[in-house]
């Protein structure tokens, strides 16, 4: 599924906000819930659905509290020439607050991106390889100028692109193993891998 699946899936349009999010996952969780609806199959999958899009709309969509976070930010910049005039002329503000720098926007995005590594790690490691990839894939059009975020990309595609060779899917496995390529095309280490996965994908479909 992609990102917009996962809204549909809670009975959202795309976009919609976190707290959004919450509502109609607690909303459909009673509703569906094993213990309301004993022996029905459908309820019980609907359910395990509602559920796993909720957990990864989680690793993407901004909770509120942050966005307020970051728009108190932007004012607290915006105003530090005021702040650092009543800093000089009172004599009645702490000396800690004089010191007092608040979060940058810098920070907050680390916080968001290494909250999504983490997630991209269970992934693969459960073998959730669309959702891995789903996840870096939103993670990179958010801060496309990461390096590392760039990698984790790669590597997502890297790795999917392995498990379908394992699986005998050798033109999806070429496509993702050139989408690594692609992504992050400097990396020399990854480059020599994914030749030689090229090159094993190639004796494999001449077998």
């Amino acid at each position: 599924m992609d990102l917009e699946d996962y809204y549909r899936v809670l009975g959202l349009r795309s976009g919609a906000s976190f707290a959004d999010i919450k509502a109609s996952y607690r909303r459909l969780v009673q509703q569906y819930h094993p213990d309301m609806n004993p022996n029905d199959i459908r309820a019980k999958d609907k359910f395990i659905a509602v559920t796993e899009a909720y957990k990864y709309l989680q690793t993407v969509v901004i909770p509120e509290e942050i966005i307020s976070e970051t728009n108190n930010v932007n004012s607290k910049v915006s105003n530090s020439t005021n702040v650092k005039t009543e800093v000089k002329t009172s004599t009645n503000i702490p000396k800690s607050a004089v010191n007092f720098h608040p979060p940058n926007l810098q920070d907050i995005e680390q916080r968001l991106k290494w909250k999504s590594y983490e997630q991209l790690q269970r992934f693969l490691q459960e073998k959730r390889f669309a959702h891995a990839i789903a996840l870096a894939e939103a993670l990179m059009a958010r801060l496309p100028a990461d390096v590392e975020v760039r990698q984790w990309l790669a590597i997502a595609y890297q790795i999917w692109g392995r498990a379908l060779i394992t699986e005998k899917q050798f033109p999806k496995a070429q496509i993702y193993l050139k989408k690594a390529l692609k992504i992050d095309p400097y990396n020399k280490a990854l480059w020599q891998e994914i030749q030689q996965d090229l090159q094993k994908l190639e004796l494999k479909t001449h077998c």
